[in-house]
């Protein structure tokens, strides 16, 4: 019994070791700061996409909203529930590796590769692939095991398999639509393998149609939603989920270039793993179909990794699970790989420990000189932590509120409005306070930095100034109001 739980502790402790430093750190990552905001807007009776704006998928504002009912501020709440679905991953890769021929090393070396791998590309935190990752995982150990069974002929084991991986999936897709290359990867999988087991066709078009339906049907239910809003509503709904992304301007090639060799480097280790398991895989029966399916999930999940294009580094979190696994076999067998694998992100994950600043502190304190100086009133952040308006307990003046939005020329064009207009018609109504920034982009919204600059130099002064990052967070008062500290 104690041999049985021991990998699962050791995963848990790891978990905890490399987590635990960032719980209650409002400012982690500025995604999951935007979905605990919308969380929480929603259970105040705001519609996402309508009353609060974003691409993101209806799944995901609700599960943050299910965190905001939990005790606390949701900040905690949702970083260790973000902590639990990492390490409940890094299980099933446990399992998922042993389906690919690892042993037991190999099998606990992934899980752990996992979860220091997606701390390395921003899953430190709670991006929306933290969470579903976990599914993906599961739905990929399904896949993992149909060589097995149409082997041994089990047509009605890959049906019910294929409701569980589909599902799952299609679960996934409403936390972020990029699984859904990853989800349509299982569904074929299962029906290749279902006819592999000699199911019939006729037995076979009912099962994929019904495998179909479990993928469609979290989002089936969110279109469903808002077609009952309303047509209004479900414009809206339908602009923001599947309309603006491809409105949305790229980011020069060279920055494009320069995040792409940054994940390569951070993920090497497994990436030269995963290689090394191939070239060693056994050629031919259930073993070698096994590993094939097993590249064959990674290529589906690098297709929705290059399919957004930009490469910031968390987009590369659902790549992490699938080459853990993949890289078990290695891991297992070479005690050098193993080390590599372990070695290299734990001394980056600790330089970044000790080079970069914790600004949970200044955090903190900005959104109490917001809170104090608002007056009931709604605040602006232009540039800054969206999850100040939530510790201010303040309002929102504008449904886009993700500072991207409104401040970027990446996003110029791209939100069905004219964002420079967005930000004057806010400043029109004379927040009480901006916050703002000293950063320094080339990619600015030229009209909306230009009217932010203008009534900052002629209607405010700076009252509070805390380092963020490489830069610093400023806080702006307007000249009628005393400054409340």
């Amino acid at each position: 019994m104690r041999n049985r739980w021991a990998p699962a502790l050791i995963l848990l402790l790891v978990a905890l070791a490399i987590r635990a430093w960032d719980f209650g750190n409002p400012v982690i990552k500025v995604d999951e700061q935007y979905y605990l905001l919308g969380g929480d807007l929603m259970l105040r009776g705001a519609v996402p996409f309508i009353d609060i704006w974003d691409r993101k998928p209806l799944g995901l504002f609700v599960l943050f909203a299910g965190i905001r009912m939990l005790p606390g501020n949701g900040i905690l709440a949702y970083q260790l529930l973000a902590t639990a679905c990492a390490w409940a991953t890094a299980l099933v890769i446990g399992r998922a590796a042993k389906a690919i021929g690892a042993n037991d090393r190999g099998a606990l070396a992934a899980g752990a590769a996992y979860l220091l791998g997606i701390s390395l590309v921003g899953g430190g935190g709670g991006q929306a692939p933290v969470f579903y990752n976990l599914l993906m995982a599961a739905a990929g150990l399904l896949t993992l095991r149909l060589p097995a069974k149409a082997a041994a002929g089990r047509t009605g084991a890959i049906v019910v398999s294929g409701i569980g991986a589909c599902l799952l999936a299609g679960i996934a897709i409403q936390l972020k639509y990029t699984p859904m290359f990853e989800g349509a990867f299982f569904g074929v999988a299962h029906i290749w393998f279902f006819r592999r087991a000699g199911g019939s066709w006729a037995k076979l078009v009912p099962a994929a149609a019904i495998w179909a339906l479990m993928g469609l049907a979290p989002t089936l239910a969110a279109i469903g939603w808002y077609l009952a809003k309303g047509p209004t509503a479900f414009d809206a709904f339908w602009f923001a989920n599947f309309a603006s992304i491809t409105l949305r301007r790229g980011y020069p090639a060279g920055q494009l270039a320069m995040r792409l060799l940054g994940i390569a480097g951070q993920l090497s280790p497994l990436l030269i793993a995963t290689a090394l398991t191939w070239r060693a895989r056994a050629r031919g029966g259930v073993a070698s179909e096994t590993m094939v399916v097993g590249y064959a999930w990674l290529g589906s999940a690098l297709v929705g990794f290059f399919a957004i294009g930009t490469f910031f580094d968390h987009y590369a979190l659902p790549l992490v699970a699938p080459l853990a696994i993949l890289a078990a076999p290695t891991l297992g067998r070479s005690i050098r790989m193993l080390a590599l694998a372990i070695a290299v992100p734990v001394v980056i994950l600790v330089v970044e420990r000790v080079v970069n600043r914790n600004d949970s502190k200044g955090a903190y304190q900005v959104a109490r000189i917001v809170e104090a100086n608002s007056g009931g009133e709604c605040p602006y952040v232009f540039i800054g932590d969206t999850i100040t308006y939530h510790l201010a307990h303040a309002c929102v003046p504008t449904p886009y509120a993700f500072p991207n939005m409104l401040a970027y020329a990446t996003e110029q064009g791209a939100t069905g409005i004219d964002e420079a207009g967005e930000v004057r018609r806010i400043l029109a109504g004379r927040p009480p306070v901006i916050v703002t920034s000293d950063r320094r982009l080339s990619v600015w919204n030229p009209g909306s930095l230009h009217a932010v600059k203008a009534i900052l130099a002629r209607d405010y002064r700076p009252v509070f100034t805390t380092p963020r990052n490489k830069w610093h967070t400023i806080v702006y008062l307007r000249n009628d109001r005393p400054f409340r500290s």
